[in-house]
Protein backbone atom coordinates (compact mmCIF):
# COMPACT_ATOMS: atom_id res chain seq x y z
CA UNK A 1 0.00 0.00 0.00
CA UNK A 2 1.10 3.52 -0.38
CA UNK A 3 0.30 5.19 2.26
CA UNK A 4 0.33 9.45 2.82
CA UNK A 5 0.77 10.65 6.69
CA UNK A 6 -0.51 14.06 6.99
CA UNK A 7 1.15 15.97 9.71
CA UNK A 8 5.08 16.79 11.59
CA UNK A 9 4.12 16.49 15.21
CA UNK A 10 5.16 13.68 17.44
CA UNK A 11 1.78 11.63 17.21
CA UNK A 12 2.65 11.54 13.51
CA UNK A 13 6.01 10.59 13.94
CA UNK A 14 4.83 7.48 16.54
CA UNK A 15 2.36 6.80 13.64
CA UNK A 16 5.13 6.57 10.63
CA UNK A 17 7.10 4.42 13.16
CA UNK A 18 4.86 1.68 13.40
CA UNK A 19 3.00 2.11 9.80
CA UNK A 20 7.09 1.35 8.62
CA UNK A 21 6.91 -2.17 10.09
CA UNK A 22 4.00 -2.78 8.01
CA UNK A 23 4.71 -5.73 5.71
CA UNK A 24 1.41 -4.61 3.45
CA UNK A 25 3.43 -0.93 3.39
CA UNK A 26 5.15 -0.25 -0.18
CA UNK A 27 5.58 3.71 0.33
CA UNK A 28 5.22 6.04 3.23
CA UNK A 29 4.94 9.75 2.41
CA UNK A 30 4.66 12.08 4.78
CA UNK A 31 3.44 15.81 4.80
CA UNK A 32 5.00 17.94 5.79
CA UNK A 33 6.77 15.59 8.21
CA UNK A 34 9.42 16.27 10.49
CA UNK A 35 13.21 15.49 10.67
CA UNK A 36 12.57 12.06 12.70
CA UNK A 37 9.58 10.96 11.00
CA UNK A 38 12.39 11.05 7.49
CA UNK A 39 13.66 8.25 9.03
CA UNK A 40 10.82 6.12 7.86
CA UNK A 41 8.93 8.38 5.24
CA UNK A 42 9.46 10.53 2.98
CA UNK A 43 8.75 13.76 3.88
CA UNK A 44 6.97 16.60 1.53
CA UNK A 45 7.00 20.22 2.61
CA UNK A 46 3.09 20.74 1.90
CA UNK A 47 1.78 22.18 5.66
CA UNK A 48 -0.75 19.64 6.97
CA UNK A 49 -3.51 22.41 6.79
CA UNK A 50 -3.03 23.18 3.05
CA UNK A 51 -6.19 20.90 2.16
CA UNK A 52 -6.10 21.35 -1.67
CA UNK A 53 -2.29 20.52 -1.66
CA UNK A 54 -2.86 17.78 0.61
CA UNK A 55 -5.63 16.40 -1.86
CA UNK A 56 -3.14 17.43 -5.28
CA UNK A 57 0.01 15.32 -3.38
CA UNK A 58 -2.14 12.44 -2.60
CA UNK A 59 -3.67 12.15 -6.14
CA UNK A 60 -0.02 12.60 -7.55
CA UNK A 61 1.44 10.11 -5.93
CA UNK A 62 -1.68 7.43 -5.90
CA UNK A 63 -1.87 7.15 -2.78
CA UNK A 64 -4.33 3.81 -1.26
CA UNK A 65 -4.82 5.48 2.15
CA UNK A 66 -4.27 9.33 4.04
CA UNK A 67 -3.75 8.61 7.41
CA UNK A 68 -4.77 12.03 9.17
CA UNK A 69 -3.20 12.84 12.34
CA UNK A 70 -3.69 16.78 13.52
CA UNK A 71 -7.41 17.62 14.53
CA UNK A 72 -6.93 21.02 12.65
CA UNK A 73 -6.93 19.32 8.75
CA UNK A 74 -10.16 17.26 9.75
CA UNK A 75 -11.70 20.45 11.65
CA UNK A 76 -10.72 22.44 7.79
CA UNK A 77 -12.65 19.31 5.78
CA UNK A 78 -9.47 17.20 4.63
CA UNK A 79 -10.76 13.76 5.01
CA UNK A 80 -14.22 15.14 3.03
CA UNK A 81 -11.88 16.26 0.18
CA UNK A 82 -9.87 13.28 0.30
CA UNK A 83 -12.83 10.92 -0.23
CA UNK A 84 -14.52 13.12 -2.65
CA UNK A 85 -10.81 12.94 -4.84
CA UNK A 86 -11.97 9.01 -4.72
CA UNK A 87 -8.89 8.67 -1.87
CA UNK A 88 -9.25 6.08 1.34
CA UNK A 89 -8.91 8.64 4.50
CA UNK A 90 -8.59 7.65 8.09
CA UNK A 91 -10.13 10.36 10.37
CA UNK A 92 -13.36 12.01 10.47
CA UNK A 93 -15.48 14.08 7.88
CA UNK A 94 -15.70 17.98 9.08
CA UNK A 95 -19.02 17.73 10.09
CA UNK A 96 -17.91 14.46 12.97
CA UNK A 97 -14.92 16.45 13.72
CA UNK A 98 -16.81 18.91 15.32
CA UNK A 99 -17.22 16.84 17.93
CA UNK A 100 -13.75 18.20 18.68
CA UNK A 101 -13.57 21.63 17.09
CA UNK A 102 -16.67 22.80 18.70
CA UNK A 103 -16.98 21.85 22.49
CA UNK A 104 -20.50 23.45 22.70
CA UNK A 105 -21.66 21.17 19.85
CA UNK A 106 -20.46 17.83 21.90
CA UNK A 107 -21.31 19.29 25.15
CA UNK A 108 -25.30 19.37 23.64
CA UNK A 109 -24.30 16.40 21.97
CA UNK A 110 -24.08 14.29 25.21
CA UNK A 111 -26.91 16.37 26.94
CA UNK A 112 -29.49 15.25 24.36
CA UNK A 113 -28.18 11.64 23.98
CA UNK A 114 -27.75 11.10 27.71
CA UNK A 115 -23.92 10.52 28.05
CA UNK A 116 -22.62 11.13 31.05
CA UNK A 117 -20.69 14.54 31.76
CA UNK A 118 -20.34 17.12 33.68
CA UNK A 119 -22.85 20.12 34.48
CA UNK A 120 -22.62 22.67 31.26
CA UNK A 121 -24.12 26.23 29.99
CA UNK A 122 -23.02 27.82 27.11
CA UNK A 123 -22.28 31.55 26.39
CA UNK A 124 -21.16 34.36 24.31
CA UNK A 125 -21.92 37.29 26.55
CA UNK A 126 -19.82 38.05 29.67
CA UNK A 127 -21.88 39.51 31.77
CA UNK A 128 -24.01 36.11 31.04
CA UNK A 129 -21.21 34.24 32.11
CA UNK A 130 -20.25 35.67 34.94
CA UNK A 131 -23.50 35.16 36.44
CA UNK A 132 -23.82 31.56 35.60
CA UNK A 133 -19.96 31.47 37.28
CA UNK A 134 -21.54 32.84 40.49
CA UNK A 135 -24.62 30.82 40.33
CA UNK A 136 -22.33 27.81 40.10
CA UNK A 137 -19.74 28.63 42.34
CA UNK A 138 -15.63 28.04 42.39
CA UNK A 139 -14.28 25.71 41.03
CA UNK A 140 -14.96 25.55 37.45
CA UNK A 141 -13.87 25.30 34.02
CA UNK A 142 -14.32 27.56 31.34
CA UNK A 143 -13.36 26.02 28.06
CA UNK A 144 -13.17 27.97 24.55
CA UNK A 145 -15.74 26.45 22.55
CA UNK A 146 -13.07 25.85 19.51
CA UNK A 147 -9.38 24.41 19.15
CA UNK A 148 -7.21 26.10 21.27
CA UNK A 149 -4.21 23.63 21.03
CA UNK A 150 -4.56 21.84 23.64
CA UNK A 151 -4.49 25.28 25.91
CA UNK A 152 -8.57 26.14 26.01
CA UNK A 153 -9.33 24.92 29.39
CA UNK A 154 -8.89 26.85 32.10
CA UNK A 155 -9.59 25.61 35.75
CA UNK A 156 -10.53 28.59 38.24
CA UNK A 157 -10.27 27.56 41.89
CA UNK A 158 -12.15 31.19 42.87
CA UNK A 159 -14.82 32.96 41.16
CA UNK A 160 -12.36 36.09 40.61
CA UNK A 161 -10.16 33.50 38.39
CA UNK A 162 -13.44 32.43 36.62
CA UNK A 163 -14.38 35.77 35.75
CA UNK A 164 -10.83 36.57 34.42
CA UNK A 165 -10.84 33.36 32.20
CA UNK A 166 -14.12 34.96 31.13
CA UNK A 167 -12.46 38.15 30.35
CA UNK A 168 -9.67 36.30 29.26
CA UNK A 169 -12.23 34.64 26.01
CA UNK A 170 -14.87 37.12 25.40
CA UNK A 171 -13.65 40.48 26.34
CA UNK A 172 -10.06 40.19 25.16
CA UNK A 173 -10.42 37.70 22.61
CA UNK A 174 -7.12 36.15 23.69
CA UNK A 175 -7.92 32.87 22.15
CA UNK A 176 -9.27 34.68 18.95
CA UNK A 177 -12.09 33.27 17.37
CA UNK A 178 -11.90 30.19 18.97
CA UNK A 179 -12.77 31.74 22.13
CA UNK A 180 -15.96 33.69 21.09
CA UNK A 181 -18.34 31.42 22.38
CA UNK A 182 -17.18 29.47 26.06
CA UNK A 183 -18.11 26.34 27.67
CA UNK A 184 -18.68 26.73 31.55
CA UNK A 185 -18.94 23.70 33.65
CA UNK A 186 -18.56 22.20 36.98
CA UNK A 187 -15.79 20.94 38.51
CA UNK A 188 -15.27 17.32 38.03
CA UNK A 189 -13.65 15.75 41.36
CA UNK A 190 -11.66 12.32 40.49
CA UNK A 191 -8.97 10.72 38.41
CA UNK A 192 -8.57 11.92 34.82
CA UNK A 193 -7.54 9.03 31.71
CA UNK A 194 -7.57 8.76 28.15
CA UNK A 195 -9.44 6.35 26.13
CA UNK A 196 -9.28 5.34 22.28
CA UNK A 197 -11.53 3.62 20.08
CA UNK A 198 -11.38 2.71 16.75
CA UNK A 199 -14.84 3.37 14.94
CA UNK A 200 -16.02 2.58 11.06
CA UNK A 201 -18.88 4.18 12.18
CA UNK A 202 -21.12 1.46 12.97
CA UNK A 203 -18.75 -0.94 15.45
CA UNK A 204 -16.13 0.12 17.80
CA UNK A 205 -12.60 -1.63 19.22
CA UNK A 206 -11.23 -0.39 22.29
CA UNK A 207 -7.23 0.65 22.40
CA UNK A 208 -5.63 0.33 25.22
CA UNK A 209 -5.65 2.95 28.04
CA UNK A 210 -3.09 5.92 29.25
CA UNK A 211 -2.98 9.03 31.22
CA UNK A 212 -1.39 12.29 29.89
CA UNK A 213 -0.34 14.77 32.50
CA UNK A 214 -1.46 18.15 31.00
CA UNK A 215 0.14 20.63 33.01
CA UNK A 216 4.04 22.03 32.50
CA UNK A 217 5.53 21.66 36.23
CA UNK A 218 5.73 18.10 38.50
CA UNK A 219 2.64 17.48 41.33
CA UNK A 220 -0.04 18.90 37.99
CA UNK A 221 1.04 22.55 38.79
CA UNK A 222 1.31 25.86 36.44
CA UNK A 223 -0.79 25.83 33.61
CA UNK A 224 -2.06 23.44 31.00
CA UNK A 225 -0.33 22.20 28.07
CA UNK A 226 -0.66 19.88 24.98
CA UNK A 227 0.44 17.02 27.02
CA UNK A 228 4.06 16.70 28.81
CA UNK A 229 3.95 13.00 28.66
CA UNK A 230 1.99 10.33 29.14
CA UNK A 231 1.83 6.06 30.49
CA UNK A 232 -0.04 2.98 29.13
CA UNK A 233 -1.87 1.19 30.42
CA UNK A 234 -3.86 3.30 33.23
CA UNK A 235 -4.48 1.18 36.22
CA UNK A 236 -7.67 3.48 37.02
CA UNK A 237 -9.62 2.01 34.12
CA UNK A 238 -9.98 -1.03 34.70
CA UNK A 239 -11.94 -4.33 32.84
CA UNK A 240 -15.17 -3.28 34.40
CA UNK A 241 -14.45 0.24 33.45
CA UNK A 242 -13.78 -0.32 29.80
CA UNK A 243 -16.80 -2.46 29.32
CA UNK A 244 -18.99 0.69 31.08
CA UNK A 245 -16.91 3.69 29.17
CA UNK A 246 -17.71 1.08 26.12
CA UNK A 247 -21.58 1.23 26.77
CA UNK A 248 -22.33 3.81 28.34
CA UNK A 249 -19.97 6.53 26.31
CA UNK A 250 -18.42 5.38 23.19
CA UNK A 251 -21.11 3.23 21.59
CA UNK A 252 -24.16 6.08 22.49
CA UNK A 253 -21.95 8.87 21.31
CA UNK A 254 -21.53 6.80 17.63
CA UNK A 255 -25.09 5.92 17.21
CA UNK A 256 -25.64 9.45 18.36
CA UNK A 257 -23.77 11.02 15.73
CA UNK A 258 -24.57 8.45 12.78
CA UNK A 259 -28.73 9.54 13.95
CA UNK A 260 -26.94 13.53 13.92
CA UNK A 261 -26.34 12.42 9.91
CA UNK A 262 -22.66 12.86 10.38
CA UNK A 263 -21.43 9.47 11.27
CA UNK A 264 -18.15 9.25 12.73
CA UNK A 265 -15.40 7.55 11.47
CA UNK A 266 -11.64 7.16 12.94
CA UNK A 267 -10.50 7.11 16.22
CA UNK A 268 -12.23 8.44 19.09
CA UNK A 269 -10.32 9.87 22.25
CA UNK A 270 -12.59 9.89 25.14
CA UNK A 271 -10.73 12.59 28.00
CA UNK A 272 -12.51 10.57 30.99
CA UNK A 273 -12.86 11.62 34.46
CA UNK A 274 -13.56 8.59 36.94
CA UNK A 275 -14.90 9.65 40.23
CA UNK A 276 -17.21 7.93 42.56
CA UNK A 277 -20.27 7.89 40.38
CA UNK A 278 -18.43 6.36 37.57
CA UNK A 279 -16.78 8.01 34.29
CA UNK A 280 -17.79 10.99 32.74
CA UNK A 281 -16.51 12.55 29.51
CA UNK A 282 -13.91 15.65 29.90
CA UNK A 283 -13.85 15.70 26.43
CA UNK A 284 -13.84 14.35 22.97
CA UNK A 285 -10.82 14.54 20.74
CA UNK A 286 -11.15 13.72 16.83
CA UNK A 287 -7.53 12.10 16.70
CA UNK A 288 -5.26 10.22 18.17
CA UNK A 289 -3.92 11.93 21.44
CA UNK A 290 -0.34 13.74 21.83
CA UNK A 291 1.63 12.66 23.44
CA UNK A 292 -0.41 9.14 24.36
CA UNK A 293 -0.59 7.86 21.46
CA UNK A 294 3.40 7.77 21.62
CA UNK A 295 2.98 5.56 24.81
CA UNK A 296 0.55 3.55 23.12
CA UNK A 297 1.45 2.97 19.62
CA UNK A 298 4.90 0.37 20.58
CA UNK A 299 2.66 -1.63 22.70
CA UNK A 300 0.07 -2.49 19.72
CA UNK A 301 1.33 -6.12 19.14
CA UNK A 302 -0.48 -6.17 15.71
CA UNK A 303 0.31 -4.53 12.01
CA UNK A 304 -1.63 -1.18 12.45
CA UNK A 305 -2.05 -0.43 8.92
CA UNK A 306 -5.00 -3.07 8.18
CA UNK A 307 -6.64 -1.65 11.50
CA UNK A 308 -6.19 1.83 9.83
CA UNK A 309 -7.01 0.79 6.39
CA UNK A 310 -10.52 -0.77 7.73
CA UNK A 311 -11.57 2.25 9.34
CA UNK A 312 -11.16 4.00 6.30
CA UNK A 313 -13.33 2.05 4.07
CA UNK A 314 -15.83 1.17 7.11
CA UNK A 315 -14.84 -2.60 7.11
CA UNK A 316 -15.50 -4.51 9.86
CA UNK A 317 -13.08 -4.23 12.77
CA UNK A 318 -11.43 -7.15 14.61
CA UNK A 319 -13.04 -8.50 17.86
CA UNK A 320 -9.91 -7.92 19.97
CA UNK A 321 -6.31 -7.12 19.28
CA UNK A 322 -2.60 -8.56 20.88
CA UNK A 323 -1.06 -6.08 22.82
CA UNK A 324 2.50 -6.52 24.51
CA UNK A 325 2.27 -6.86 28.12
CA UNK A 326 5.38 -4.46 29.00
CA UNK A 327 4.20 -0.58 29.91
CA UNK A 328 5.19 2.04 28.24
CA UNK A 329 6.74 5.87 29.28
CA UNK A 330 6.78 8.74 27.02
CA UNK A 331 8.23 11.75 28.68
CA UNK A 332 7.87 14.98 26.55
CA UNK A 333 10.92 17.58 26.20
CA UNK A 334 9.59 20.95 25.62
CA UNK A 335 11.58 24.77 24.87
CA UNK A 336 11.91 27.29 26.98
CA UNK A 337 8.83 29.52 27.18
CA UNK A 338 6.45 26.78 26.63
CA UNK A 339 3.52 26.99 26.99
CA UNK A 340 3.76 30.86 26.42
CA UNK A 341 6.17 31.82 23.57
CA UNK A 342 8.60 29.15 23.23
CA UNK A 343 11.98 30.04 22.24
CA UNK A 344 13.18 27.53 18.88
CA UNK A 345 16.58 27.21 17.26
CA UNK A 346 18.16 25.90 19.94
CA UNK A 347 20.95 23.24 19.02
CA UNK A 348 19.68 19.59 20.37
CA UNK A 349 22.65 17.24 21.13
CA UNK A 350 22.60 13.30 22.54
CA UNK A 351 21.46 11.68 19.71
CA UNK A 352 22.07 9.57 16.93
CA UNK A 353 23.01 11.13 13.26
CA UNK A 354 19.01 9.94 12.56
CA UNK A 355 17.96 11.63 15.39
CA UNK A 356 17.30 8.69 17.70
CA UNK A 357 18.78 6.90 20.71
CA UNK A 358 20.01 3.01 21.08
CA UNK A 359 18.95 0.91 23.97
CA UNK A 360 15.80 0.47 23.19
CA UNK A 361 14.62 3.88 23.57
CA UNK A 362 12.53 5.81 20.97
CA UNK A 363 12.60 9.24 20.29
CA UNK A 364 9.68 10.60 18.52
CA UNK A 365 10.00 14.21 17.53
CA UNK A 366 7.87 17.10 17.85
CA UNK A 367 9.21 20.45 17.35
CA UNK A 368 12.79 19.99 15.32
CA UNK A 369 13.99 21.23 12.31
CA UNK A 370 17.35 20.83 10.49
CA UNK A 371 19.48 23.88 9.86
CA UNK A 372 22.42 24.07 8.27
CA UNK A 373 23.20 20.11 9.27
CA UNK A 374 22.58 20.81 12.86
CA UNK A 375 19.15 19.75 14.77
CA UNK A 376 17.38 22.46 16.22
CA UNK A 377 14.03 22.98 18.08
CA UNK A 378 11.33 24.28 15.85
CA UNK A 379 8.08 24.47 18.64
CA UNK A 380 6.85 24.01 21.77
CA UNK A 381 7.18 20.25 22.46
CA UNK A 382 10.41 18.92 21.20
CA UNK A 383 10.64 15.59 21.64
CA UNK A 384 8.65 12.82 23.39
CA UNK A 385 11.50 9.98 24.76
CA UNK A 386 9.56 6.67 24.95
CA UNK A 387 10.19 3.61 26.84
CA UNK A 388 9.04 0.24 27.97
CA UNK A 389 9.53 -2.10 30.94
CA UNK A 390 7.89 -5.13 32.45
CA UNK A 391 6.27 -2.45 34.79
CA UNK A 392 5.62 1.10 35.05
CA UNK A 393 8.61 1.97 37.40
CA UNK A 394 10.65 0.32 35.13
CA UNK A 395 9.67 1.91 31.78
CA UNK A 396 9.38 5.17 33.83
CA UNK A 397 13.48 4.22 34.17
CA UNK A 398 14.56 3.66 30.86
CA UNK A 399 12.41 6.69 29.57
CA UNK A 400 13.90 9.07 31.89
CA UNK A 401 17.56 7.40 31.23
CA UNK A 402 16.73 8.53 27.57
CA UNK A 403 15.88 11.92 29.04
CA UNK A 404 19.24 12.68 30.18
CA UNK A 405 20.99 12.44 27.56
CA UNK A 406 19.54 14.54 25.70
CA UNK A 407 20.64 18.05 25.87
CA UNK A 408 19.38 21.79 24.76
CA UNK A 409 19.35 24.88 26.09
CA UNK A 410 16.14 26.06 28.25
CA UNK A 411 14.71 22.65 28.12
CA UNK A 412 12.05 21.32 30.42
CA UNK A 413 10.13 18.13 31.13
CA UNK A 414 8.50 16.71 34.07
CA UNK A 415 10.26 14.43 36.34
CA UNK A 416 6.75 12.94 37.66
CA UNK A 417 5.58 10.92 34.59
CA UNK A 418 3.62 7.91 35.66
CA UNK A 419 4.41 8.32 39.15
CA UNK A 420 0.61 8.12 39.76
CA UNK A 421 0.93 4.65 38.04
CA UNK A 422 3.53 3.54 40.79
CA UNK A 423 1.86 5.25 43.79
CA UNK A 424 -1.56 2.74 42.59
CA UNK A 425 0.66 -0.20 42.38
Amino acid sequence: MRVLLVGGGGREHALAWKIAQSPRLTRLIAAPGNPGIARHAECVAVKDVAVEEQVALARRERVDLAVVGPEMPLALGLADRLQEAGIAAFGPTQAAARIESSKAFAKDLMARYGVPTALFRIFEDAAAARRFCRELGAPLVVKTDGLAAGKGAIVCRTLDEAERAVDLCLEEGAFGAAGRTVVIEEFMEGEEASFFALTNGADALPLETAQDHKTIFDGDLGPNTGGMGAYSPAPIVDAETTRRVMDEIVRPTIAAMAKEGSPYAGVLYVGLMIGRGGPRVVEFNCRFGDPECQAIVPRLAEDILPLLDAVAHGRPLPASLRWHAEASVCVAMASQGYPGTARTGDEITGLDAEGGLAGGVNVFHAGTARRDGRLVTSGGRVLGVQASGADVRAAIARAYAGVERIQFDGMQFRRDIGRKAVDRA
